[in-house]
């Protein structure tokens, strides 16, 4: 068996994957997030290394057989700069940071000849407040002895595998955006001179081989209570290794996940760069060299719906209640769900984008507010899966489809089935695949992948949802109209 851990913003989850694909002996712990002014959202890498151990440990105590290895899974952007011993230099930088909003906002003037344009055009990957290239500029700028003092500037996977393991590396899933050419695994040098942050190309290591596994140290081994030696796997990031972990692994199969944020994601052979796309979402490399995964990781998710269940002072056990108290297009009701204070990334970028409800009168529920706000989350993954082309089977997972009648919403508006993993954690899942895969011991993912559940569309509502995802497109394009304005 293995034991997989996923590094998530806010939780360290761990469990143990049998090679069936079944797991045991879960446990889940907080980290803390140290948010500030202006939209500064850091973590404390001592924190994040204290909650792998606590759940490591938890769960290995558990293990009835010897442990293979150890598969990571981690948040995905922001920025983690340390120094060679793998100490930070500076608390890291979330994905969520929204410092750099107003570079962004920047590099976007000036339509087809802008920063963020010839980035995409170079590397199939549009830049966000929270991407290392934002945060490396705003670093340049305003604190370069912090960029000084490092050794590496990565991501969250890389960090906890060097206090694991001594190693500096990166997976290349985490190093596809935005700076790699997915095709040859090399850093594209122009990317980072259009960025103004060339001089600081030595801090970003050379992507590890598709097979590379490492060994834990004698720290590593102490932290987490296992043999000294013991193999370790790190990557593919957390978005990806939850399309694995879900059953999405051919050319056209598409992921929506429902978590904190929206992610909404598809595997593809292309490798061509569409020119016509907005510069926005990401093209990853995978373990497999021939298989690329285009994403559009949106910003609205369930945070946005927390936020609006606690205005209504109501718990995410109300949902599918208050679901079913409002029919489908929520009594007039609209929304567009852009509460992040970062903006958007995908499938535009506009750090500027806020959210909003329209159609409301005195005679809104509460349950029309709460259903327009999940209809808007839909429409948004519906939207991303256009852009990326997705025309395959679509698997979904994430807290969003724990609610049956948020998971049913997806498939009517989608009007397709979607395929629903029996286990929740895939990410731990889908690390644990690619760790026996690099181990040479790949396991049997045709059978990983009957462990779901097929949800059918209600066809009905899909025909009174078609409209309402008309009147979304509308509203944001008008919305994105007054946006640039301001």
């Amino acid at each position: 068996m293995i034991l997989g851990i996923d590094i998530g913003t806010s939780v360290t989850k761990a469990a143990l994957i049998d090679r069936d694909g079944t797991s045991h002996h879960h446990a889940s712990t907080n980290s803390a997030l140290i948010t500030g002014p202006n939209g500064h959202v850091e973590q404390d890498l001592d924190d994040v290394m204290d909650s792998v151990a606590r759940v490591a440990r938890e769960v290995a105590h558990a293990a009835s057989e010897p442990i293979e290895a150890v598969a990571l899974t981690a948040q995905g952007d922001g920025l983690w700069l340390r120094d060679a011993e793998g100490a930070a230099v500076r608390n890291p930088l979330s994905w969520m940071d929204a410092r750099a909003s107003d570079i962004v906002a920047r590099w976007g003037e000036g339509g087809a000849d802008s920063v963020t344009d010839r980035v995409f055009r170079l590397t199939g990957s549009g830049v966000f407040p929270g991407c290392h290239a934002a945060l490396l500029a705003w670093l340049a700028e305003h604190e370069p002895e912090s960029l000084e003092k490092a050794a590496v500037a990565g991501y969250c996977a890389d960090a906890v595998l060097q206090r694991l393991t001594g190693e500096i590396t990166v997976d290349a899933s985490d190093a596809s955006l935005p700076f790699l050419d997915v095709r040859t695994r090399e850093y594209v040098d122009e990317a980072l001179e259009l960025c103004g942050i060339a001089n600081w190309r030595h801090l970003l290591p050379a992507p590890e081989p598709v097979d590379a596994t490492f060994s834990l140290d004698a720290a590593g081994a102490e932290l987490l209570g296992l043999p000294l030696g013991t193999p370790v796997s790190s990557g593919p990031y957390d978005l990806q290794a939850c399309s694995f972990g879900a059953g999405a692994e051919h050319a056209g199969d598409g992921t929506v996940i429902i978590g904190t944020t929206l992610a909404c994601q598809v595997f593809t052979h292309d490798t061509t760069n569409k020119p016509e796309f907005e510069p926005a979402g990401m093209w990853l490399c995978t373990p497999d060299p021939d298989l690329y995964l285009r994403v559009m990781p949106s910003m609205v998710g369930t945070a946005g719906l927390d936020w609006l269940l606690s205005m209504f002072q109501l718990t995410p056990s109300d949902l599918t209640r208050l679901l079913d108290e409002s029919p489908a297009g929520a009594n007039g009701v609209r929304a567009l769900s852009f509460l992040s204070p970062a903006g958007e990334r995908a499938p535009f970028v506009d750090p500027l984008a806020r959210g909003q409800f329209t159609g409301l009168t005195i005679a809104s529920m509460r349950a029309d507010v709460v259903r327009a706000l999940c209809e808007s989350v839909v429409f948004a993954a519906r939207h991303c899966l256009e852009v990326l082309g997705f025309d395959g089977e679509l698997s979904a997972s994430g807290g969003g489809v724990r609610s049956s009648a948020w998971a049913q919403l997806l498939a009517d508006v989608m009007g397709r089935p979607i395929w629903i993993p029996h286990e929740a954690q895939v990410g731990i899942r889908g690390a644990a695949q690619v760790a026996w895969k690099r181990l040479g011991t790949p396991v049997d993912t045709d059978a990983w992948r009957t462990q779901r559940t097929r949800l059918d569309p209600n066809l009905d509502a899909h025909a009174a949802l078609e409209a309402g995802y008309r009147e979304y497109l509308a509203d944001l394009a008008a919305a994105r109209a007054q946006w640039n304005r301001a």
